[in-house]
């Protein structure tokens, strides 16, 4: 599992014209699954994500409740070593990924984490303000 995070003033999903999900002052989680991951790499991953000291003063998510929009990203697992057309083999197929992604989310939540969510599957427009800039790639 790999996941992009960036620490946002605001960040929201539209699809097809309509605002799925958005947040203010809290974490965008761009995430991607890949054929070995298990509800166990979600879990691990929910808890890195909230407890991650990239916010102001070194604090969590979890040291002050922030909210966290979770976006399904299958790019990051892009392999562009070799062209320059992507290779898309190390991301899950939407079967996989889709139960893991929502693991993640439901493991964010049982953390006490305020979850927004794109849409799975679906052309979405990511929109985000980046505060910092703060980004921290985790590879699990």
């Amino acid at each position: 599992m790999r996941a992009v995070v960036q620490t946002v003033g605001r960040a929201s999903v539209t699809v097809g014209g309509e605002v799925v999900g958005g947040i203010e002052d809290g974490l965008l989680v761009l995430l991607g699954v890949t054929h070995t991951d298990t509800p166990a790499t979600a879990d691990t991953m929910a808890r890195k994500v909230w407890e991650l000291r990239i916010l102001d003063d070194e604090r969590s998510a979890a040291d002050i409740d922030a909210p966290v929009l979770v976006v399904s990203q299958f790019t990051l697992y892009g392999d562009t070593r070799k062209g320059r057309r992507p290779s898309w083999g190390a991301a899950a197929p939407a079967e996989v990924a889709e139960p893991l992604v929502t693991a993640f989310v439901e493991a964010l939540e049982s953390r006490g984490a305020k979850v927004a969510t794109g849409r799975f599957r679906a052309h979405m427009l990511v929109e985000s303000v980046n505060v910092g800039p703060r980004t921290i790639l985790l590879d699990l």
